[in-house]
């Protein structure tokens, strides 16, 4: 999805801003600041921002705007993910990254996996998507990204199954030697037909002694966006 470009400044397609806990990552429990931008390039079954798959409800924001939204809540806070739908999908979202380093902000971007990371600056931290065969889009995955995911960076499996799960566990073992990060996250998929919960995740990471933390999306424990 390219962005329009008005007086040299791109305007991106924008879900959502909002400023909650993280949930999902290895910074789970921290206040933080998020950019939720429109579009998606797949579309899995157990997503739960279906409403950020579209541009059709989205904002369209200059950075500068997007920047002053973030502002206005004060500087304690220094965490700000940017995620989505799928942001890389925005080349205008580089500008973005940038203008959050520039402040001196961690920024998290998350992504699906399934586009390059080659791009984003090695002091952001990536969230990144293995996806799993329940996903529908295991054959989307672009394995060459591995290259680029460094020891700050996250990888992120959803867990449907048990295929999943073997999947997940699989790629892992085989793939010791290219992951450069211990930050390894299984999540139990957040669709109410789920019948692989996060307790017996939990019990097969356990007894397979897998080297992996487990997800839990804290948020919605707090009843948070």
């Amino acid at each position: 999805m390219s962005n329009i470009k008005k007086n040299g400044e791109f305007i991106l397609k924008v879900n959502d801003i909002f400023y909650s806990i993280q949930g999902e990552s290895s910074f789970a429990g921290s206040p933080c600041f998020f950019v939720r931008l429109a579009g998606c390039n797949i579309r899995c079954p157990y997503c739960d921002t279906k409403e950020a798959l579209t541009d059709i409800n989205a904002k369209s924001m200059y950075i500068d705007d997007i920047m002053t939204e973030i502002i206005k809540y004060g500087e304690n806070i220094k965490l700000a993910e940017i995620t989505g739908g799928e942001p890389l999908m925005q080349e205008g979202v580089y500008e973005l990254i940038n203008r959050f380093l520039d402040l001196k902000y961690t920024v998290l971007v998350e992504t699906n996996g399934t586009l390059s990371i080659k791009n984003i600056p090695d002091n952001v931290v990536k969230i990144m998507d293995i996806k799993c065969p329940s996903s529908g889009f295991v054959d989307c995955n672009y394995y060459e990204n591995l290259n680029y995911i460094n020891k700050n960076d996250e990888l992120k499996f959803i867990i449907g199954n048990l295929g999943d799960y073997e999947f997940a566990k699989n790629f892992i073992n085989a793939n010791r030697k290219i992951i450069k990060t211990e930050k390894i996250i299984l999540s139990a998929a957040n669709v109410a037909e789920n019948q692989f919960s996060s307790h017996i995740l939990a019990e097969k990471i356990l007894s397979d002694r897998l080297n992996v933390k487990i997800g839990l999306q804290l948020h919605k424990f707090l009843n948070l966006k």
